[in-house]
């Protein structure tokens, strides 16, 4: 299998990794869906974090309007047999990848339980190596000057109600992840330091080692 997720965008071979962990950030709702679909279908397990993040083409005054419209549309007799409108981030984009998948199948319910989503970065994924899919990006896809929304803002303006607390949960992780940067940066520079000091010292130890074949 050629793989779709990439570290920073730089082309990684991949079969099957043990979990897959996507941020959702500035990637285009419809292209991570159909992609996310595909991989579920194949057997990966997928995380998808920052779904608030995630972008959709078309202004945002647009998209609000059709998922008003979206929100009118009901079991006329009775409105709780459904459809049912999921107002958060995490939810809207999870039923996108519903819509790509067999769902009412064996198979397709078995690759949407491979797939969760999240607002924000919870823990353990906010310590885990995330990835991007080049593909779906945004500034790759969209023409410069074209319009977009934030899924977040819309979710927000039909119901969402938790745009605020994730934001706040978002600014202390971020705060908390650049503290340990720096002092991760700290204890590096720290142990070059050392490693140049005792070069002197130990070049005779490095010299037989080498010539045993260590």
């Amino acid at each position: 299998r050629t793989c779709t997720f990439y570290h920073s965008q730089k082309a990684a071979a991949m079969v099957f990794e043990k979990q897959v962990v996507v941020d959702g950030r500035g990637h285009l709702l419809g292209r991570l869906a159909s992609i996310v679909a595909k991989e579920i279908l194949s057997g990966q397990k997928v995380v998808v974090v920052r779904c608030e993040e995630i972008n959709i083409s078309g202004s945002f005054f647009r998209n609000k309007l059709k998922y008003l419209a979206f929100l009118r549309k009901k079991v006329n007799t009775n409105p709780k047999r459904g459809p049912f409108h999921l107002r958060a981030p995490s939810r809207i984009f999870w039923r996108v990848v519903r819509g790509m998948t067999p769902h009412k199948t064996a198979r397709g319910a078995e690759a949407l339980k491979r797939l969760k989503v999240f607002e924000g970065v919870p823990a353990p994924y906010d310590k885990v190596k995330k990835l991007v899919v080049p593909s779906a990006l945004r500034i790759t896809r969209l023409k410069p000057g074209r319009a977009y929304c934030v899924l977040g803002r819309l979710a927000a303006e039909v119901g969402w109600k938790y745009q605020d607390v994730v934001a706040t949960l978002e600014q202390k992780r971020k705060t908390k992840g650049a503290a340990y940067y720096a002092q991760k940066k700290a204890a590096l520079k720290l142990r070059a330091q050392a490693v140049k000091n005792t070069t002197s010292a130990t070049s005779k130890l490095h010299e037989a080692l080498a010539a045993k074949g260590f």
